[in-house]
C-alpha cells in the first residue's frame, strides 16, 4: 500500500506558560503572528514597541490540537509524526504521552507515534520553552561562549541553541527571539517501505549528452524487492527513463540525456529545468511512494588555481569563467512564516531586475525554504549557501551538540543538493575574521574546536553527500599563507569594510585588488514612505529616539551624517536627508563595483552587503522591507549591466580613462562584437565644451581601457569644479550604457535649477513612459507619486540638455495618466539643499 499523509496544519490553539485560554493559531506560524493576529501585541515595527513585546521570547508556549484518525491509519506497520520545522526547543505530546523532543530549528524531526494513536479523536501538543531562557541556563551551566552582540537579547552563549541567529538581535534587525511550528507538520503511514532521499549526479564528459545517475534510497520495513522507477522529462516531454533494482532499499540507475539544453546564470543564457520523477515500486509494480526532483543540466564550480596574482577566485558555469554580480541575502522578514511564494518571487525578481546573477545565503539566517531554491533555479540565481554559524564561537567539544549539527548539516544539504542554483557551501560567516585563535578566550574560541567542525565534519558532509558542490570553510577565508590574514588580496574570498567601519573614503576602494569581494556596504535610510510608516510626525528628525531606534549600527546615523558632510551639501529637511542618504549609498557601493568589474579577471565577484531587510530601519540594504527600490538598487541596474562603461577621473594630469566591461559569454567562434563609446564634456549650465567617439570591440568576459580623454585645458578654463563628463556605449544602434564623471565631490559642483520636466504618455497596458527633460545638467534625478505606490524602470538618473530619458512606471493600481502626471513629483541633487 502507499504512503498515506495527514496534514495537520491549520487551526491550532496556542497556550501562554500559566494561563488556561487559549488563543488561536495558525500552524506553520510563529508565537508572534499569533499573537499579532488576535490583537494582543502591537505592531513591533512601530516605533519602540519591540521594546514591548521582548517577554514574548522570554516565555514558555504550548501549542494543542485535536485531530482525528482514520482505523485505517492504525493498520500501517509504521506511523510517524513529521515535523519539518520546529523553532526551536520542544516536547511533543500525544494524548499525554511523549513521543518526542526537538532542539534545532533546522531539522527535520520524525518520531514513532503508533502507540500513542487511537482511532478516531487525538490531541497533539507540542510545548515549546523560551530560547532567551534556555540560552541563559546554558551560559550558566556550560562553557561560555562569547559573541559578538548588538542588543540585550543577542546574548553571549547564543551559540549553544540551533536557532536562527539574528532572531536576538543584529545590527540591522530587531530583538524578536520566536518560537513555534514554523514548517509542514503531518502524520506519514506506511507499510513495508518509503522513499527516504534521492541524489542525482550528473557527467558532462560525453559529446553527446549528460550521464545521469540517480540513486534511490528507501526506509524498508521488510525485506520484500523494490525497484524505483525513473523517468525525465523536459516541459512535459519525457527524454530518459531507467528502472534501478534496490537492494537494501538502495542502488542506482543511469539515464542519458541527448541533446541536454544546458542550464545558465542569469545574463548568460537560459535557465531550462528538467523533471526527475521517481517511483518506488513493489514487485507488483505497485507504487509504494513518489517523489519529483527539479534539476538543470550544468556544472557550477568553483575554481582555484595558480595565476599572475596568486590564486585564482572564481566561478564557473559549464566551463565559462564569470564575474558573480550580486548581493547578500538576509531572512526577508523578521517573521519566517509569513514568506509566501509571491513575496519570496517578488524579492528574488529584484535581484534579477538588477543584472545580479548570485546571492549568498548569510550564515546568520536560515537555510531558506524549499520555494527559494525553486525560484533562484527558474531565474538563474547562483547561491552561494553558508551554512547557519556566524559572528559567534560554538560548542564544537561537546559531542552530544557536534550530533545534532551533524544531522542538521546532513539534511540540509540532502535537501537543497539538486538545485541548479547551487554553487557552493559556506562552513560559516566571520569566524575567521576574529573569532578563533590558539586558545579559548574570553572573545575567542580555539583552533583546536573550529577545526574538527568546519575544516572536518562538515566539509566531510558536502564531500560525502554533494561532491559535484565547492566547500568552503569560513567567509572571508585565505587558503594561502596566514590564516589569520583573512582578507589576503591574493587569494580566497574579502569582506571589505574599511569603507564605513573604518572611515577610509569611497576612493579607497580603488586601491583594492581582491580576488573576490564577499561583503561590503554602506548604510543609507529607507524613503519617506516607509519611514513614515513606523514613525510619528514628532519622531521625524533622524536623531531622534526612534529613528535611532531604527538604526542598529552603533555608528550609523553619525556614519552617514559624516560621509554625506564629505560628498553633498547639507540637506535643506528631514525627507531630503533621507533620500540623499540612499544617493550616498549608491555612489559608495557604484566606486567599489565599478572598480573591481574593470579589475577583472583579478577580481571576479562582488556581493555587496546586503539585499534586503527583514523590517524598516536604516541599514545597508538596496530593497527596503516594503520591497521599495533605494537609489542603491537603481543604480546597480546600470553597474552591474551586462555591458559597462565607466571611467576614472585623475584630477592631477586631467586625465579620464574609458573603460568598457563585458560580462557576455561567447556564444560563437564568430567576430568580437563591437559598439560605440561616446563622450560629451559639459560645464555645469550643459553648454558643450568637447564631445567625440570612439570604435571598440567588447571581447565576452573582459574589461578593457579603450580610450583616455585629456581633459588639462578645459579644466584648467572652468576649474575642476565646473566640468562634467557626460559617457555612454552604444552597441547596435542603442544605447546600453551611460556614466557620469566629475572631478569634484558633488558638493562642490555649482549646479543650477535643472527645470526637469515630464512628458508622459499612456502605454495601455498598465504602464506609462515618462520622458524627462531638463534645461540644465540633472544629477540623481528622481521621480515619485505623491498617493499611489509604482515600480519605475530607472530612477536617480543622470539628465543632460537636449538628452531625454525615459523612465517607464509601473503603478500597483489602475491609474489614468490624468492622475499620474496629478501625482507626479520631479527632484534631482539641487532640490535636496535648494528650496
Amino acid at each position: 500500500m502507499s504512503v498515506k499523509n495527514l496534514s495537520l496544519n491549520g487551526d491550532w490553539q496556542l497556550y501562554r506558560e500559566g494561563q488556561s485560554d487559549p488563543l488561536p493559531a495558525t500552524v506553520p506560524g510563529c508565537v508572534h503572528t499569533d499573537l499579532l493576529a488576535s490583537h494582543q501585541i502591537p505592531d513591533p515595527f512601530f516605533r519602540d514597541n519591540e521594546l514591548d513585546v521582548l517577554w514574548v521570547g522570554e516565555t514558555d508556549w504550548t501549542y494543542r490540537r485535536t485531530f482525528r484518525l482514520p482505523g485505517s491509519f492504525l493498520e500501517r506497520h509504521r506511523v510517524a509524526l513529521c515535523c519539518h520545522g520546529l523553532d526551536t526547543i520542544a516536547t511533543v505530546r500525544i494524548n499525554g504521552t511523549i513521543v518526542g523532543q526537538a532542539d534545532n530549528m533546522f531539522r527535520q524531526w520524525r518520531f514513532d507515534i503508533k502507540p500513542a494513536l487511537r482511532e478516531g479523536e487525538n490531541e497533539i501538543e507540542i510545548a515549546f520553552r523560551s530560547p532567551m531562557a534556555y540560552v541563559s541556563e546554558k551560559n550558566a551551566s556550560s562553557r561560555y561562549l562569547p559573541a559578538w552582540g548588538v542588543g540585550q537579547h543577542k546574548l553571549d552563549s547564543g551559540g549553544w541553541i540551533r536557532k536562527e541567529p539574528c532572531n536576538f538581535g543584529w545590527d540591522w534587525g530587531p530583538m524578536l527571539a520566536t518560537c513555534g511550528i514554523w514548517r509542514d507538520i503531518e502524520i506519514v503511514g506506511y507499510d513495508s517501505a518509503r522513499l527516504e532521499n534521492v541524489h542525482i549526479l550528473q557527467d558532462h564528459k560525453g559529446a553527446d549528452g549528460v550521464q545521469l545517475t540517480v540513486h534511490t534510497k528507501a526506509e524498508t520495513l521488510d525485506d520484500e524487492r523494490l525497484k524505483a522507477n525513473i523517468d525525465v522529462m523536459l516541459e512535459g516531454q519525457a527524454v530518459a527513463h531507467g528502472v534501478a533494482s534496490l537492494v537494501d532499499g538502495q542502488g542506482p540507475v543511469e539515464l542519458q540525456v541527448d541533446d541536454p539544453q544546458l542550464w545558465w546564470p542569469n545574463g548568460m543564457g537560459e535557465q531550462p529545468l528538467y523533471d526527475v520523477r521517481i517511483e518506488l515500486l513493489d514487485r507488483a509494480d505497485e507504487i509504494l511512494d513518489s517523489t519529483t526532483k527539479r534539476i538543470g543540466l550544468r556544472t557550477l564550480e568553483l575554481v582555484r588555481e595558480p595565476d599572475a596574482w596568486g590564486e585564482s577566485f572564481h566561478f564557473a558555469a559549464n566551463r565559462v569563467p564569470f564575474f558573480a554580480k550580486g548581493a547578500n541575502w538576509i531572512p526577508d522578514d523578521v517573521f519566517a512564516t509569513r514568506m509566501t511564494r509571491e513575496r519570496y518571487a517578488r524579492s528574488l525578481q529584484d535581484a534579477v531586475d538588477a543584472n545580479m546573477n548570485m546571492l549568498r545565503v548569510w550564515g546568520g539566517g536560515l537555510y531558506e525554504q524549499d520555494v527559494f531554491y525553486d525560484l533562484c533555479d527558474e531565474l538563474g540565481l547562483c547561491v552561494w549557501q553558508d551554512f547557519i554559524f556566524s559572528c559567534a564561537t560554538y560548542p564544537a567539544f561537546d559531542d552530544d551538540w557536534m550530533a545534532n549539527v551533524r544531522v542538521e548539516a546532513e539534511q540540509n544539504v540532502k535537501r537543497i543538493r539538486h538545485h541548479a542554483c547551487l554553487a557552493l557551501w559556506c562552513g560559516n560567516n566571520e569566524l575567521e575574521q576574529g573569532l578563533v585563535s590558539a586558545e579559548w578566550t574570553n572573545r575567542t574560541m580555539s583552533w583546536a574546536d573550529y577545526k574538527p567542525l568546519f575544516d572536518e565534519m562538515l566539509p566531510e558532509i558536502v564531500a560525502q553527500l554533494d561532491p559535484q558542490t565547492d566547500y568552503w570553510p569560513s567567509s572571508p577565508h585565505s587558503p594561502c599563507g596566514d590564516r589569520y590574514d583573512f582578507n589576503n588580496p591574493t587569494c580566497g574570498d574579502a569582506h571589505l569594510w574599511s569603507v564605513w567601519h573604518g572611515k577610509m573614503p569611497f576612493e579607497w576602494y580603488r586601491t583594492c585588488e581582491h580576488r573576490f569581494n564577499s561583503e561590503f556596504g554602506f548604510q543609507s535610510f529607507p524613503e519617506p514612505r516607509t519611514t513614515y510608516a513606523y514613525t510619528e510626525p514628532g519622531d521625524r528628525n533622524i536623531t531622534s529616539y526612534v529613528m535611532e531606534h531604527h538604526q542598529r549600527s552603533a555608528i550609523g546615523n553619525t556614519t552617514i551624517m559624516s560621509y554625506m558632510c564629505d560628498w553633498f551639501r547639507l540637506p535643506r529637511s528631514f525627507e531630503m536627508t533621507l533620500w540623499l542618504s540612499q544617493i550616498l549609498q549608491g555612489m559608495a557601493i557604484k566606486y567599489a563595483v565599478e572598480h573591481w568589474r574593470r579589475a577583472m579577471p583579478q577580481g571576479m565577484g562582488t556581493l555587496y552587503w546586503q539585499l534586503n531587510d527583514c523590517w524598516p530601519v536604516a541599514s545597508w540594504s538596496s530593497v527596503d522591507s516594503y520591497g521599495r527600490w533605494k537609489a542603491l538598487h537603481y543604480m546597480a541596474r546600470q553597474f552591474y549591466a551586462p555591458l559597462l562603461v565607466s571611467g576614472v577621473e585623475d584630477i592631477d594630469s586631467g586625465l579620464v580613462a574609458i573603460h568598457v566591461t563585458s560580462d557576455k559569454r561567447q556564444v560563437s567562434s564568430g567576430e568580437t562584437p563591437s559598439g560605440v563609446v561616446r563622450w560629451q564634456v559639459t560645464d555645469l549650465r550643459g553648454e558643450t565644451l568637447d564631445e567625440g567617439t570612439h570604435s571598440v570591440e567588447i571581447p565576452a568576459g573582459q574589461s578593457s581601457l579603450v580610450t583616455t580623454l585629456d581633459l588639462a585645458k578645459q579644466i584648467e578654463a572652468q576649474g575642476p569644479h565646473g566640468l562634467l563628463v557626460w559617457l555612454g556605449l552604444d552597441v547596435g544602434g542603442e544605447t546600453v550604457s551611460t556614466n557620469l564623471v566629475t572631478f569634484a565631490r558633488p558638493k562642490h559642483l555649482p549646479l543650477e535649477q535643472p527645470n526637469l520636466r515630464a512628458q508622459v504618455q499612456d502605454l495601455h497596458d498598465g504602464t506609462f513612459r515618462v520622458m524627462l527633460t531638463a534645461e540644465r545638467p540633472a544629477l540623481w534625478a528622481w521621480i515619485e507619486l505623491l498617493y499611489t505606490e509604482a515600480r519605475f524602470s530607472d530612477a536617480f538618473v543622470h539628465v543632460a540638455p537636449g538628452h531625454p530619458f525615459e523612465i517607464i512606471v509601473t503603478p500597483q493600481q489602475p491609474i489614468s495618466a490624468a492622475e499620474l502626471r496629478g501625482q507626479l513629483q520631479l527632484r534631482s541633487l539641487v532640490d535636496t539643499f535648494d528650496a
